[in-house]
């Protein structure tokens, strides 16, 4: 294993053979769980060579980890990728405090049993003394599908007993700097980009910047656009939607069908409704500099995040705080995005109904703009939340 220490702060690593990182990463986290989490079962594809790969890589994870952990540790670990860790954890013998949160949403009983192993899981995530989660939703979800499986009993607040394991839940909504975003979006823009933005003066400009992937609703944010412009054909020439969506998991067969989608509607979109002088859509799959796309976020007049489920969704927040206090766009927001709780006063749509997220776009859409400082959270306030949480539970570890 590979150690780098910098200050106080020491990383440590070790590489997977091509067989474990194709089972565990591709094959069950990304080709099983993420589409589960997202309420796509019809993407799942569950072979069980992949689940007994996804376990086996946890437990070299234990084995790894064994000898870093000091007795006074809090151990905190991450994501979806991780659900079986402290349970690996636990039949080594490590007694520490030990936090979990999760970054995506947890779905309801009716998709969480429909994977093979649900109940394997749900027993190996008691071992945790502490869960996270970005919504109460995500929470509660997370409780009724153990209270389905065995007997769930509530001591107190939120400090349960499962399967004779105590374990507490608690909500922790991940947030960002608004002060960090707000800086890297002001200053002067770069020569090509302020050039771009004289050019555009007479245009409304509709910014979204996504991974490529299947839970963010590319698809149906195309759909929707396409039918602003069949309905609204006094807006052509007169507004433009940038997507940029930089590729994700392109080993995965869902991630080159969507890109494929996404591509098709593009030139569709483009050659049925474009002019000279005038392209309704940029579709950009690229990586572009963060910095950069704050300094994109607060020119922009309209911000569009509607995912079909997302655990949280910083982009919103960044979009948020990137804004000019005194000229400030509009956020257009899936109301199954976590980060849709924490912005009230965004414009709050259904994805799913194309003409509901369409009239979102039109320069007359109605909207009263929540300051940054009440629609954002500091990440290191998240941080230390749930790490004080974690190391003052009264809960004895099993």
């Amino acid at each position: 294993m590979k150690k780098v220490t910098q200050g106080n702060i020491t990383w440590a690593s070790f590489n997977l053979s091509e067989q474990d990182h194709d089972e565990y990463y591709n094959r069950f986290s990304n080709a099983v769980l993420w589409p589960a989490f997202h309420y796509r079962l019809d993407l799942v594809d569950f072979q069980r060579e992949a689940w007994e790969g996804y376990q086996r890589v946890n437990a070299t994870l234990a084995d790894k980890l064994l000898p870093l952990i000091e007795p006074d540790d809090i151990v905190w670990i991450h994501d979806y990728h991780l659900l079986p860790l402290a349970h690996e954890l636990r039949q080594r013998g490590v007694n520490n405090r030990v936090g979990f949160f999760l970054h995506i949403p947890f779905p309801t009983p009716e998709i969480f049993n429909a994977l093979p192993p649900h109940a394997e899981l749900l027993e190996q995530l008691c071992d945790y003394d502490l869960l996270g989660f970005q919504t109460e939703s995500d929470r509660q979800a997370f409780l009724d599908c153990i209270a389905v499986q065995t007997r769930l009993t509530t001591r107190s607040g939120n400090a349960h007993v499962a399967w004779g394991k105590p374990f507490q839940t608690e909500v922790y909504p991940i947030g960002i700097d608004p002060d960090e975003i707000a800086r890297s979006a002001k200053g002067p823009l770069p020569p090509k980009l302020a050039q771009l933005k004289s050019e555009l003066k007479s245009v409304q400009n509709i910014f979204s910047v996504e991974r490529l992937d299947y839970s963010k609703g590319l698809p149906e944010r195309f759909l929707a656009y396409e039918a602003l412009l069949e309905k609204y054909p006094q807006h052509h020439g007169k507004i433009r939607y940038t997507q940029i969506a930089p590729t994700s998991r392109g080993d995965v067969q869902a991630y080159q069908d969507i890109r494929h989608q996404l591509e098709t509607a593009a030139g569709r979109i483009n050659g049925q409704y474009g002019q000279l002088g005038w392209t309704p859509l940029y579709y950009l799959n690229q990586h572009f500099e963060r910095k950069l796309l704050m300094k994109i976020f607060r020119y922009s007049d309209v911000g569009l995040v509607t995912p079909l489920r997302d655990g949280m969704n910083l982009v919103a927040k960044e979009f948020v705080a990137a804004q000019d206090p005194q000229n400030p766009g509009v956020l257009v927001l899936s109301q199954f995005a976590g980060s849709a709780n924490e912005l009230p006063t965004a414009l709050i749509v259904n994805p799913y109904d194309r003409d509901e997220v369409a009239a979102g776009w039109t320069p007359r859409s109605p909207c009263r703009w929540p300051s940054a400082s009440r629609a954002t959270r500091r990440c290191w306030r998240w941080l230390r939340t749930m790490i004080s949480t974690a190391g003052r539970s009264g809960l004895s570890p099993t």
